[in-house]
């Protein structure tokens, strides 16, 4: 049987900072003890910058280069460090103008060391590859930077001369201010209306009770509470376009001037991953598009309405499960349950992060929306953000985010400070694995079959979500970008017929289109994040095929999965995904996730056959 634990989630009152348990919010003390501590630290950055001056024109020598290899390294780890404590401050309360300053003043000190260090590589490039090798192997110290340098080869068309990689760098600072006022208008600035709850009660809209009323079984609330929060992205969407637009153009302009032939392949190539990985993924999904369409259409006959809309995609489908809440720390239990099958080294990491205060768990007064873990920061432990509001969809956030942070943990104790981190195209699989392995715990320990029903009926629904839904946004992006390179100057009325067109693709004929959904584009904030959502997809069509191997292959399966988990960046993420045992080079992980579906969908509605008179 599952544990299903009840509580009563408090969305109409949000609590104040100050009101939630120290427990339950991040302690940042392990990043810097006080914030001198950290003004020491950006004192000592800012104050060493000039130091790169003295290895100009002089890499060719070992010692010289490995030193400046080994400063760089150290500036590195002092900035990933300073702008973690400083986005953690700033993201806990946004409306805190301290933090934000202490975030510009990060940006601005990283903006000017890239400037001060951006010879390093078209100088290490001017090396004669021949004589590259013979330095590289010349120096003990110089072997770990092989494969860094091996990429730095690799790009070597993109690197423009030091004068001109300077400039690019001092740039980056100003290229950035959309996203930057983008994410400040939207989290801290823009202002939501009340709405009746299901108790009839005045309730304020908010990021996180937006997503908690699409699973709400009361539809006018539902409707309702859509209508609220799209009016002021309808308000302010020309504000919003020229923000978006004026991003997608200092992308352009970043591939243009690294001699890309277009946004998307410059993002790729960052990573090394051939376009034909997305040109896959896209045609592969728009092949296969039926089950979603049958999904629709299966909603749409459950929920007894004459027409499907937006905000008809999210609620249960089964009543039995109605009111069900999940309490936070029998939440964690139940993560921990369903990642047994990883052994005890992976169970002893998690329990550290859940009992040492790595998580912020519940939503406050301007604290930055939605969920997040913060990535790896060389010798200091990743933290997770939280909006918890008591719905099994929070049980799989917290499950998504962990894996995202045990990856981060992981690679941070096993990989020195140059391959630290991981790629964008590996982060999603570690986390949608975690989330698979919890629904097969949750599906196979359900006590009836109204429990398996609405656990498949999750299992399905986050196919729809992070597998069709981020295919969905990963083409319209495909899209936008090249009309945006054909020079073509896109409008908000633009944008949302392009939106409106995919999206009634994706879904079908079942689906009514409201015009709020049109503004959808515009509350992505990934959109601004270049060429990210398809990652998501297949990401989790990667973590399909390794949690199949982990939960039916032992501990050969574990091991290649957590070698995974340590490998960072160390290798090209192809490789790395190759090693652990799933190729993404082939449609075949992509197309296996819409025959997955479909299974699903059968199952499901074999349940419903065979109980419409108890369902």
């Amino acid at each position: 049987m599952i544990d299903v634990f009840f509580s009563h989630s408090e969305t109409a009152n949000i609590k104040s900072r100050d009101q939630v348990e120290e427990k339950y919010k991040w302690d940042l003390t392990h990043i810097y003890e006080t914030e001198l501590a950290w003004e020491n630290d950006f004192t000592w950055v800012k104050d060493n910058i000039p130091v790169y001056r003295k290895y100009g024109s002089k890499l060719e020598e070992p010692e010289l280069l490995l030193e400046c290899l080994s400063f760089d390294d150290e500036m590195g780890i002092k900035m990933e460090r300073l702008h973690l404590y400083a986005m953690l401050s700033k993201d806990s309360d946004m409306k805190v103008q301290k933090y934000q300053a202490m975030e510009e003043r990060i940006k601005n000190l990283y903006a000017k060391a890239s400037a001060a260090s951006s010879f390093i590589r078209p100088e290490i490039l001017s090396i004669p590859e021949p004589t590259l090798y013979k330095i590289i192997s010349s120096l003990e110290g110089l072997k770990v930077y092989k494969h860094s340098i091996e990429e730095l080869i690799r790009t070597k068309l993109h690197v423009l001369p030091k004068e001109q990689e300077e400039i690019l760098a001092l740039s980056g600072e100003v290229l950035t201010v959309p996203y930057t006022a983008y994410s400040m208008f939207t989290n801290a600035d823009m202002k939501f209306d009340s709405v009746k709850d299901v108790n009839g009660n005045d309730t304020e809209m908010s990021h996180a009770k937006f997503y908690a009323a699409m699973y709400e079984k009361d539809r006018r609330f539902r409707r309702d509470s859509f209508f609220s929060y799209f009016k002021p992205y309808k308000e302010y969407i020309n504000t919003i376009t020229t923000l978006f637009y004026g991003n997608i153009k200092a992308r352009i302009f970043n591939s243009r001037i690294r001699k890309y032939g277009s946004a998307r392949e410059a993002s790729l190539d960052v990573n090394n991953i051939p376009e034909s990985v997305y040109d896959n993924l896209i045609a592969a999904v728009n092949e296969n598009l039926a089950p979603l369409h049958r999904w629709g259409e299966i909603k749409k006959r459950m929920l007894g309405i004459d027409e499907l809309h937006p905000y008809d995609v999210y609620v249960s489908l089964v009543n039995e499960v109605e009111g069900v809440t999940y309490d936070y720390e029998h939440a964690k239990q139940l993560v921990k349950n369903s990642l047994h099958p990883l052994g005890e080294v992976y169970l002893e990491a998690l329990d550290k992060a859940f009992n040492n205060r790595w998580i912020d768990v519940y939503e406050t007064p301007a604290k930055r929306s939605g969920a997040y873990s913060s990535g790896t920061s060389y010798g200091v432990h990743p933290y997770v953000l939280l909006n918890w509001t008591d719905l099994l969809n929070d049980v799989f956030t917290l499950s998504h985010e962990m894996g995202h942070n045990m990856h981060s943990y992981f690679t941070g104790l096993s990989q020195p400070f140059p391959y630290s981190n991981y790629t964008i195209f590996l982060a999603e699989v570690a986390s949608t694995f975690n989330e698979s392995l919890l629904l097969d715990y949750l599906i196979k320990n359900s006590g009836s079959e109204h429990e398996k029903l609405y656990l498949l009926e999750k299992y399905i629904n986050n196919i729809t979500t992070t597998f069709y839904r981020q295919t969905m946004f990963a083409e319209l992006e495909m899209e936008v970008y090249k009309e945006a390179e054909k020079g073509t100057a896109l409008t908000s009325d633009q944008l949302r017929q392009m939106y409106r067109t995919i999206y009634q693709k994706y879904w079908g004929p079942s689906m009514i289109m409201n015009e709020e959904e049109e503004y959808t584009w515009a509350r992505i904030p990934h959109f601004f994040y270049n060429f990210y959502m398809f990652q998501y997809a297949t990401g989790f069509a990667a973590s399909e095929v390794l949690a199949n191997k982990v939960m039916n292959g032992g501990k050969d399966a574990v091991e290649k999965y957590l070698n995974f988990l340590k490998a960072g960046s160390s290798d090209y993420s192809i490789n790395i995904l190759k090693s652990a045992g799933v190729d993404m080079n082939s449609p075949e992980p992509v197309i296996a996730t819409t025959q997955k579906m479909n299974s699903l969908l059968d199952e499901f509605e074999k349940i419903i056959e065979g109980n419409k008179n108890q369902l």
